[in-house]
């Protein structure tokens, strides 16, 4: 097959609605940081579209193209990536594409399949819409009869966007022992009754949950609502996030919305009980923001808005970096869609004990002096971090 030919396939692929699913994959550039691109058929507002996931080094984007730009945008990833996977309702093909573009291309006949196309007001949740549960029901998510009240129904969907998250992470956690998980700063702890109900009710995980936090009449709240469920392996504890002493080793950490450095101080007290999963959404980010003295980027940094906006994307990508060196895969996701809130970028880590790179080392030391910053972290994690010179990376 001539490259133009499987082009043109592809477009009729896209145009005539036969795609189930795809993955575009092999960057031609070791250097690309895009690993791979999904593809999916999605009905938005009731017109098709192709769902276009794209799956960096550490952050995944999605976005929703028309089948004319869907085409377009394939065409362009075809530039830059050596394979394909694409099933079909009827039948699957797979391609290779040389140095030059030489097409290597195999297709078989399959069984007929359905697409599924989903839309928002399909969405299937981990916990299913118009089901009771016991605790949404006590938190006020849910009527009696298990429907949703129109009020909370952003709180419905927050939920079951962390319990995603949840069960992507399940994998890491041990399974012949009790599973300790800490969350720090729980407040009202939907997402901890959330947590508990999924691994333990749901999936028959042995856990013990503590949240934790430094308001008394909310912690005694909560407290008293697990007690009323029978959550006997889910406890709620006053205190901080820097004096908790009660654990030597923790397999999950969640830390959601802890303000400012309480964040830094959660991710390097996960890092140093060895937590295999971390889960945080960082909160009100001024740390950077009063260090920040880069000349260079002063067209952007001048601008206040812009200023404090740029100083929270640095922080977190800083904290990524950071538990990158000291043994996890960090990656920044989406939590809640940035209509419902501005705090929507969920770090996640999980722990590899992979040794970092020089050249990543480097790169730290690099983005750190360009912006003329100390972050919080790095003093938190410095016993556990070997900096490298950019300098010295060839």
């Amino acid at each position: 097959m001539e490259y133009t030919a499987l082009t043109e396939r592809l477009a009729d692929v896209i145009r005539q609605n036969e795609l189930v699913t795809a993955t575009i994959s092999q960057p031609r550039q070791k250097s690309n940081d895009l690993r791979r691109v999904k593809l999916k058929p999605v009905l938005l507002k009731g017109e098709y579209h192709i769902q276009f996931e794209y799956q960096f080094e550490r952050v995944m984007k999605h976005k929703n193209l028309t089948p004319d730009e869907a085409v377009i945008e394939l065409d362009e990833l075809l530039e830059t990536f050596r394979q394909g996977q694409f099933q079909l309702k009827a039948s699957e093909f797979h391609f290779q594409l040389s140095k030059k573009f030489k097409v290597t291309f195999k297709e078989r006949e399959t069984a007929v399949k359905q697409v599924k196309l989903s839309h928002n007001r399909e969405k299937q949740y981990l916990l299913p819409l118009d089901e009771p549960v016991p605790f949404l029901i006590r938190l006020g998510v849910q009527s009696e009869d298990g429907k949703v009240k129109r009020q909370k129904y952003d709180k419905f969907k927050q939920i079951n966007r962390f319990l995603e998250f949840i069960e992507d992470s399940i994998k890491h956690l041990p399974t012949d022992r009790t599973i300790r998980i800490l969350d720090f700063g729980s407040g009202k702890s939907y997402l901890t009754f959330a947590l508990y109900h999924f691994l333990h009710e749901m999936k028959g995980y042995d856990v013990h949950i503590t949240g934790l936090d430094l308001k008394k009449e909310v912690i005694e709240e909560c407290a008293g609502i697990a007690r009323d469920l029978g959550y006997e392996r889910l406890e709620f504890l006053v205190g901080d996030i820097n004096e908790f002493e009660g654990e030597t080793a923790v397999d999950m950490v969640v830390t959601l919305h802890a303000c400012d450095v309480a964040t830094d101080m959660a991710l390097a007290r996960a890092v140093r009980w060895g937590a295999k999963v971390i889960l945080s959404v960082p909160c009100c980010q001024k740390e950077l923001n009063r260090q920040l003295e880069a000349p260079s980027l002063d067209v952007m940094l001048q601008h206040g808005l812009v200023k404090e906006r740029f100083a929270a994307l640095a922080t977190d990508s800083i904290r990524a970096e950071l538990l990158g060196l000291v043994g996890y895969e960090a990656q920044l996701l989406e939590f809640i869609d940035m209509e419902h809130t501005p705090k929507n970028i969920l770090i996640r880590a999980y722990l590899t004990n992979r040794e970092a790179t020089a050249e990543a080392r480097g790169r730290y030391v690099a983005f750190k002096t360009l912006l003329n910053a100390t972050p919080f972290l790095e003093g938190q994690l410095s016993d556990r971090l070997v900096l490298t010179d950019p300098l010295d990376v060839k």
